[in-house]
């Protein structure tokens, strides 16, 4: 389908006015209010935010493009057994909301990560900074290629000017109109992420009726959702999404900078977990919905999959094909479709930048600041808007780097993701929960931890993924002519009557981790370019494994639900046996441990959150941390 364009005028129009939209708010939000002159309002949008605009926000931040067109292809290719991590969210919004949130609110620090210096001490305090600063600096980039790479192949946009345009718009409007242009463009991009999804649903029930859709995937093996199977190597099954799944939602939502940052926007506690709760319905809806649109997928291609047929490359880009294929013929609702994936994309990117922009300036700057010279707070907004601009230009360079490296980067840099989400939980945990853990016990759960679960991310082989059966009976018998690198084909010969043949074994890599392979039987004396893919002479094949021992085989086929909790559990072990080895914790603070397990901090966590906020709101002033302070009559940032 390259170089077929399917992207009209109007299109463009409407995937121009979104950008245009997003960047007046950032316009907007520049020249008003305070005009994001001080961290408070920069940072934290003055504690002014109500709660269904950071609802929206936090479900838009979770729900990126690679979430919308992955879960999409999840139901249609592996059935929809993944619906079941719903169930996960519902039981780990009330752990956020009181295990996590009250601690953090209660300090009022901007970077969570000053927590851990109080806690435990400077050295844990930077390695977490750092694992994050990685993580998602890598992560944004790989939002922003993956999804242009999909929607470029399929609807003809540009691939180049697609993440240039929405990497420029999204660090424009977060530099300038700071964490109040987010949260705002949040709403507006989350609403047309909704369109986008339900445009596809919508079309598919006017095709077959939702009846219809149900039976023709229950008759294709699609409709799956009680698998119990106690094995951990299984990909998907009710305990993995069930039980690994509140690991990875804890670990994104109770610690994760970029969404602490923006439950700490509302003045107080309970508002801010009532965001928590109201978001939780609005994502289960977008993901519920984005899982029947897989469905309507599926019976779209039940006869013919567009992948096999070669109609497209990658299973990415199945939901942009069916737009194109059903809507596109509709002026503008390809652009409007477009838009809304790309949405999911802008979403996370600025939420990365604006969060990332906190963490450098208050966790590698701020505290190595000498105390005699000082750093005044609008100094210091002007360097916060500053690294946000780096940060952007750097989601552009990562995604452009994707580009010329190939899917491998895009790899490493999701195992990377996944692999410090359950590390950086447990350390946090350990900190709130276990009053005996020191600094000697985090740091050494937190490094084992990280080995741990990237080298079950990165280990190989990979075991192949369970794909259900697609057919391709439907398709016109049209043949593929390909041009085959000498490097991916390996030869075998056999004689066969008076003709010598050669099997010529393709190994063709995809996003998905798989490796497919193609037999084709063709004589010794054809070339290796130009050869016609016809049904008598091609055959498709899993790909051999590659020779392991039996204990690290089993262990790379973990299903990589269980990765975040695996890196925990390590953690969280490694972390109480040391430091009970090493003498246990002198630092009891209430203020640094769940009221779940200190009743003193209960019984100040009220009284204490709120007057904090009070004086912020009186004195515009950001509350004094572990690291730094800000003299109100000076206005200096000091280092203690």
């Amino acid at each position: 389908m390259e170089g077929k364009s399917y992207f009209g005028i109007t299109d463009y129009i409407i995937f121009a006015l979104v950008l245009a939209v997003s960047s007046v708010i950032g316009i907007y939000f520049r020249f008003t209010g305070g005009k994001q002159k001080t961290f408070k309002e920069y940072l934290l949008a003055d504690k002014s935010m109500s709660v269904l605009p950071v609802a929206f926000s936090l479900m838009a931040s979770f729900m990126s493009a690679i979430t919308i067109l992955g879960v999409s292809k999840e139901n249609y290719m592996f059935g929809t057994q993944f619906v079941v991590i719903n169930i996960s969210y519902i039981i780990s919004t009330p752990i956020v909301c009181y295990l996590y949130l009250p601690v953090f609110f209660r300090l009022q620090n901007i970077s969570v990560y000053e927590y851990l210096e109080r806690r435990f001490g400077l050295l844990t305090r930077l390695s977490a900074s750092i694992a994050f600063s990685l993580q998602m600096t890598l992560y944004m980039g790989i939002v922003l290629y993956a999804p242009a790479l999909a929607l470029s192949a399929v609807t003809g946009v540009s691939l180049t000017w697609s993440i240039i345009a929405v990497g420029v718009v999204c660090t424009f409007y977060s530099t300038l109109g700071g964490m109040k242009a987010v949260l705002i463009t949040d709403v507006f991009q989350s609403l047309l992420m909704f369109v986008a999804v339900f445009a596809v649903v919508t079309r598919g029930v006017m095709d077959f009726g939702v009846a219809d859709i149900f039976r023709i995937a229950s008759e294709g093996g699609r409709l799956e959702f009680t698998n119990l199977s106690p094995d951990p190597r299984v990909r998907h099954t009710l305990w993995s999404l069930g039980i690994g799944g509140c690991f990875t939602y804890c670990s994104l939502y109770g610690v994760n900078q970029a969404q602490v940052q923006r439950l700490l926007t509302i003045r107080d506690l309970h508002r801010a977990q009532a965001s928590l709760w109201v978001q939780w319905p609005i994502l289960t809806l977008l993901s519920l919905s984005t899982s029947f649109a897989g469905l309507v997928l599926y019976a779209q291609y039940q006869t013919c999959d567009p992948i096999k047929n070669g109609r497209i490359s990658q299973s990415d880009q199945l939901l942009p094909l069916y737009v194109v294929e059903t809507m596109g013929m509709v002026p503008g609702l390809s652009g409007l479709f477009v838009s809304g994936i790309f949405s999911g994309s802008l979403s996370t990117v600025s939420s990365s930048v604006n969060s990332l922009a906190a963490v450098t300036i208050y966790d590698f700057i701020l505290p190595f600041v000498p105390s005699h010279l000082g750093l005044k707070e609008k100094q210091a907004t002007k360097i916060s808007k500053f690294f946000a601009c780096v940060y952007g230009s750097i989601c552009v360079a990562v995604a452009f780097l994707t580009q010329l490296l190939g899917t491998g980067v895009l790899q490493a840099s999701l195992t990377i993701f996944g692999a410090v989400g359950g590390p950086l939980l447990s350390l946090f945990t350990m900190g709130m929960l276990c009053k005996f853990v020191n600094q000697k016990g985090a740091m050494s759960g937190l490094i084992l931890g990280l080995v741990f679960t990237l080298w079950i991310g990165f280990g190989q082989p990979k075991p192949p993924l369970p794909f259900k059966p697609l057919s391709t009976e439907g398709c016109p018998s049209v043949n593929s002519t390909v041009d085959i690198p000498e490097m991916f084909i390996t030869e075998i010969s056999q004689n066969v009557g008076n003709e010598t043949f050669v099997e010529k074994i393709l190994y063709l890599s995809t996003n998905d981790s798989d490796v497919t392979m193609l037999e084709l039987s063709t004589p010794l004396s054809a070339p290796t370019k130009g050869i016609t893919l016809l049904p008598s002479n091609l055959t498709v094949m899993d790909a051999p494994h590659k020779q392991s021992t039996p204990f690290l085989h089993e262990l790379y086929a973990i299903s990589y639900m269980w990765v975040a909790a695996i890196g925990f559990m390590t953690t969280l072990v490694v972390g109480v046996v040391v430091s009970l080895a090493t003498g246990g914790n002198d630092i009891l603070d209430p203020e640094l441990y769940s009221s779940w397990v200190c009743s003193q901090a209960a019984s100040i966590s009220e009284n204490l959150c709120t007057e904090k906020c009070n004086l912020t709101s009186k004195t515009g002033i950001a509350p004094v941390s572990s690291s730094t302070t800000l003299n109100p009559e000076v206005e200096e940032m000091s280092h203690l």
